[in-house]
């Protein structure tokens, strides 16, 4: 249903489905329509960007002192011997990383919230700040923490991370020194842009000239040969899903549906978005498709190993560019990744996982898996690739994890797990050395 909120991306999913439906000329008028439509109601609404609209929430105060309180901990630690310098900072890094997460979540939770007016009891308009990014028209939410939360960890020009954060946000102010820590990430940003975007252009160019020779030469060469995608899953969470790595890929296998075998969709199909949904709704985990990489054309590609041409959702025409095409479509983003450093300031954001949580309900199943039970009951892990499974009701297999060394594994095999239920546990930034047995420490040549 298209009777909701619509942010940029819904717009643009909805301009796809009407282009699918209806062709292109349809689709222009649609879009003009659309055009008009956001012009006269943006004008009549009269939103403006003000600085009240920067809420800064309550309990940033006491989760700043909670931080520094953790924070002094780990320099006693490393002052009592306990902890390495590196270790140090790892985790004084990750603190205030975890500190500056937190005050962005309440911040954006502050501003979404739907308040009420105590006097009039009508509901006061959306916060414009929120809207703009929320819509997607322009600004995001690490930007909105800049201005409202806190500014967080900066960069040093040689890329490491300076181990004090700013604390302050752009309303209340930075403090000289914080002003001065800033420097460093923003005018990083300025010659980054001014320096990789010639790089980039480069790159492109590298690319072109490798690839510029392949071009759809037939429609079908034949092969037998065929590439097994499944979705890419890491650390818990999907990267990208089954349904978008093979849409608009051709089958080279017959897709069986394992309850009643029948055949879902047949060899040679070209997958489009109905026959996704179609798989995705029995749950299979893999699919056998055509591609580039098999194709037995000589002096280019053939028309079902490449599939759907994606700037008209058609199949690829015979003559189609398909080399410069993937060689542009790598280059073009180089210019924008260079860029991000210069919209968010230099700010740095915490990448480490430490924990694993199920993303589906289902039956957990332990793969190399070694645990033992720790003096306090816990389960830990004693293998390098062992894996946790999570199986539906069917006993397909919807997900997998690595379990890290030494994590605490959380649930039995055998649980019935539900979505978002925590598995596992670890701190990535140690290296433990456990013991199967109890018994005496002797240190040699030590």
């Amino acid at each position: 249903t298209v009777n909701r909120l619509l942010t940029k991306k819904d717009v643009g999913d909805v301009i796809d489905e009407v282009y699918r439906h209806t062709g292109q000329k349809e689709t222009v008028l649609f879009a003009d329509a659309i055009m008009a439509l956001g012009f006269r109601h943006a004008f009549k609404a009269g939103i403006s960007f003000g600085k009240d609209d920067m809420i800064i929430p309550a309990d940033k105060e006491a989760k700043v002192d909670e931080t520094r309180a953790l924070v002094k901990d780990f320099e006693q630690q490393y002052q009592d011997g306990l902890i390495t310098q590196q270790e140090k900072y790892n985790k004084v890094i990750d603190a205030w990383s975890r500190c500056g997460d937190q005050v962005a979540a309440s911040m954006m939770k502050e501003i979404q919230a739907v308040k009420k007016d105590p006097d009039t009891g009508r509901e006061k308009p959306i916060n414009a700040i929120y809207m703009m990014a929320h819509s997607g028209a322009r600004g995001s939410a690490a930007q909105i923490k800049q201005l409202a939360g806190m500014r967080g960890l900066m960069a040093k020009p040689s890329g490491e991370i300076i181990e004090t954060p700013i604390i302050s946000n752009f309303k209340e102010g930075l403090t000289v020194l914080e002003y001065f820590n800033s420097t460093h990430g923003a005018r990083k940003g300025l010659a980054d842009t001014a320096l990789k975007t010639a790089n980039s252009g480069y790159l492109t160019r590298r690319l072109v000239d490798v690839s510029q020779d392949c071009v759809v030469v037939e429609l079908d060469c034949g092969t037998e040969r065929a590439l097994d995608m499944k979705a890419i899953v890491q650390g818990g969470a999907t990267i990208a899903s089954l349904g978008e790595r093979i849409l608009g890929r051709t089958t080279a296998e017959d897709i069986v549906d394992s309850k009643n075998n029948e055949i879902l969709i047949p060899t040679g199909k070209l997958l489009d978005e109905a026959d996704i949904v179609a798989i995705e709704a029995i749950g299979i985990q893999g699919v056998k498709i055509r591609s580039p990489l098999v194709c037995e054309s000589k002096g280019g590609v053939c028309g079902a190993c490449y599939g759907r041409d994606l700037a008209r959702g058609t199949p690829v025409n015979i003559g189609e560019a398909v080399g410069v095409i993937a060689a542009q479509s790598i280059g073009e983003p180089g210019t924008q990744l260079t860029m991000r450093t210069f919209h968010i300031g230099g700010a740095a954001q915490l990448n480490e996982q430490s924990n694993l949580e199920a993303v589906v309900d289902g039956k957990i199943e332990y793969r190399d898996l070694r645990i033992i039970k720790d003096p306090r009951g816990r389960r830990i892990s004693l293998s390098r690739n062992g894996e946790v499974a999570v199986l539906d009701m069917d006993g397909r297999e919807r997900a997998t994890h690595r379990i890290p060394y030494g994590a605490s594994v959380l649930v039995d095999d055998g649980h019935i797990a539900t979505k978002g239920e925590r598995l596992a546990e670890w701190d990535p930034f140690t290296m433990p050395v456990i013991t199967e047995t109890g018994g005496t420490v002797k240190y040699q040549d030590l």
